[in-house]
């Protein structure tokens, strides 16, 4: 197994396995338009790779990638007396299902911790299903204070 930097040519790949991942949680998007997401998707991901901002590191296995966790860096307000280091949010953190319970996520994840450290970002958040605690538990991490949101209506 190969962990990289997602490029260019995974684009169908990795819609394709945004589209699994929804529809494994939420099956009332089944009859959502599969044409309208590709050009969404594709638009993101094209400025994802080129932005410095997000980095979507991939597992590939024979030219197949079985899992996959998006990084985008929110980058803070410089404060005197400190330096002042991006933080990291988590998303869309996937295994395809043949490849579960096999370690390769938490493989995955160890590499991103690593990354991390060595990148000096200051912390990572990330809002996990409640199926998924136990996975992110066992790789290091812990339940923070619940942040406050406004939801616009």
């Amino acid at each position: 197994m190969n962990i990289r930097l997602a490029e260019a040519k995974d684009v169908d790949q990795l819609m394709r396995m945004r589209w699994d991942f929804t529809l494994e949680h939420d099956e009332s998007k089944m009859n959502c338009s599969f044409t309208k997401y590709e050009t969404e998707f594709q638009s993101f991901f094209k400025k994802a790779l080129t932005s410095g901002q997000w980095f979507v590191w991939v597992v590939e296995e024979a030219g197949k990638i079985v899992s996959h966790i998006y990084i985008e860096l929110i980058h803070k307000v410089p404060r005197p007396g400190r330096v002042t280091h991006p933080f990291v949010y988590m998303t869309n953190v996937y295994t395809v299902p043949e490849y579960r319970n096999m370690g390769v996520g938490s493989k995955l994840l160890s590499f991103i911790n690593n990354w991390i450290q060595e990148n000096e970002y200051e912390f990572v958040i990330v809002w996990p299903s409640d199926e998924a605690m136990p996975f992110y538990k066992k790789n290091g991490y812990v339940h923070c204070k619940e942040p406050m949101e406004y939801l616009p209506s």
